[in-house]
């Protein structure tokens, strides 16, 4: 790991005004989840067994997700049955070892042996199994996966990322497989009958050769042995004190010319951070390897305030995040670790990063006087606020990850306590409502009940009215 040594902590107001200016809490969906964080702790559930386990997440960010992203576990010895990909893959050994087979074309099948750091791509249409290696550590076999969601490479929710090629086969009838195959009934019928195994099993092998599972049915299939690109083994892009970043393209490998999706990956040492900028090209999508650490991304319009908003928000291993293309970010570690996170960008065109600060910023491009009006302050002012930070790209940042933390918790205190308010005024109104209605329901029960004795009091009297009548009538009949 990359140890800190004494560096520059000269931070522009620049960046101090990007850390301090943005006043909201990172904005929730309708049903209380942030549709740019996924939890490990909520991830999908796609295979659990005793050999291994494959979950996903879907996370949006922008106008082309959700972005589908598997994690597969394999345990040391176990495989991961042949699959068909319905959309490109492109993935990341983040532990473990072991062995990729997989045909694109059915002319060849290629291998490739995998180790942490790894990364590589599958097209669409490939059918591939990965096999973990039993070495002595005993360690589990960790891939990160997305899968291309553009229109040449289209992930569809409704058949998923693959399918079995049991399923595959098995979804003809008899007949069909018959003439297809041209075996007999019985060997058809023991395959139909035969139980169905799950995606991940224990690792087969024949006659004591470990690659034996590939060659079964493949003696007369050329095989090729293919080359891996470890982001672990390259040169970064860029590296100093605190931290050091590298992007993977179509450049740096070239499985990757007819895929939308690139590669990268950013170590910051204790107390830094990725200062801010944007990326002019592709939409980010990052799954933490290591530590934790404060996101922070800024809304670059007000076009659409509801949909568009300022956001801090904390992530730890195994959680997704995602930032949408020109959204101004920075990342931040905590003092007492370093922040690891690889992603996926959407597009493997060769984009260069936008920098607020520093010896890359892009506002030290533009002429000082246009930028002084801009911000309406002075020339000298302007020169002393991109003239003070010397470093680049990746910043000392002591506690900032720990006041960003802060202010996050207090805001969604804040915000907690506004909700409550809220709550307490709506049951108070509802309250009164009730009240009100009550005494509506009283005074129309005592206007009730005066009327009705009044209408007893009338009827008395209507009845002595009467009876006075029929006495009149009874003496004057008497008299007469």
């Amino acid at each position: 790991m990359l140890q800190k040594v004494s560096c520059p902590s000269l931070i522009s107001l620049l960046l101090l005004g990007f850390l301090v200016s943005v006043s909201h809490v990172a904005a929730l969906s309708e049903d209380g989840v942030r549709p740019y964080v996924v939890e490990r702790g909520n991830r999908r559930s796609l295979v659990v067994t005793e050999d291994g386990e494959i979950s996903s997440a879907e996370i949006s960010a922008g106008t082309k997700g959700p972005y589908h992203i598997q994690f597969i576990t394999l345990e040391p010895d176990s495989l991961l049955l042949p699959v068909l990909l319905h959309a490109d893959m492109v993935f990341y050994v983040h532990t473990g070892n072991g062995k990729l087979r997989w045909t694109d074309g059915g002319k060849e099948m290629k291998r490739m042996n995998l180790r942490r750091g790894d990364v590589c791509r599958l097209p669409a249409g490939s059918v591939f199994c990965v096999q973990s290696n039993l070495d002595p550590e005993r360690e589990k076999m960790r891939i990160h996966a997305i899968f291309s969601n553009t229109d040449e490479g289209i992930y569809d929710p409704s058949i998923g990322a693959y399918s079995s090629i049991n399923d595959l086969v098995l979804g003809f009838d008899g007949k069909i497989l018959n003439a297809a195959f041209k075996v007999p009934e019985e060997v058809l019928e023991e395959i139909a009958s035969a139980p169905k195994p799950p995606p991940v099993v224990h690792a087969v092998t024949e006659g004591g050769k470990d690659d034996s599972l590939y060659d079964i049915g493949n003696k007369h299939k050329k095989t090729k042995e293919t080359k891996t690109f470890n982001i672990l083994d390259a040169d970064p892009d860029f590296e100093n004190c605190n931290g050091w970043s590298l992007t993977v393209d179509k450049w740096s490998l070239k499985s990757l010319r007819d895929s939308n999706i690139g590669i990268f990956m950013v170590h910051l040492t204790k107390g830094s951070m990725m200062g801010p900028h944007w990326n002019p090209m592709a939409t980010e999508i990052a799954v933490v390897l290591h530590g934790q650490g404060m996101i922070r991304v800024v809304c670059p319009g007000t076009a659409n305030e509801s949909e568009c908003k300022n956001m801090r928000f904390k992530v730890k291993e195994g959680d997704v995040f995602a930032v949408s293309r020109f959204h101004p970010m920075a990342q931040m570690s905590f003092n007492n670790d370093s922040f690891v996170f690889m992603g996926f960008s959407s597009s493997t065109k060769r984009n260069h990063p936008q920098f607020l600060t520093g010896k890359s910023s892009i506002l030290r491009m533009v002429d000082r006087s246009i930028l002084a009006v801009s911000f309406s302050v002075t020339n000298t002012t302007m020169d002393q606020l991109l003239n003070a930070q010397e470093d680049a790209l990746i910043l000392d940042c002591t506690s900032c990850a720990e006041e960003e933390d802060e202010k996050m918790k207090g805001e969604i205190e804040k915000e907690k306590q506004e909700e409550e308010a809220t709550m307490r005024e709506e049951e108070r109104e509802r309250e009164e409502e009730e009240e009100e209605e009550e005494e509506r329901e009283r005074e129309e029960e005592e206007r009730e009940e005066e009327e009705r004795e009044r209408d007893e009091e009338e009827a008395r009297k209507r009845g002595g009215e009467k009876r006075r009548k029929e006495e009149e009538e009874k003496r004057e009949q008497e008299e007469s």
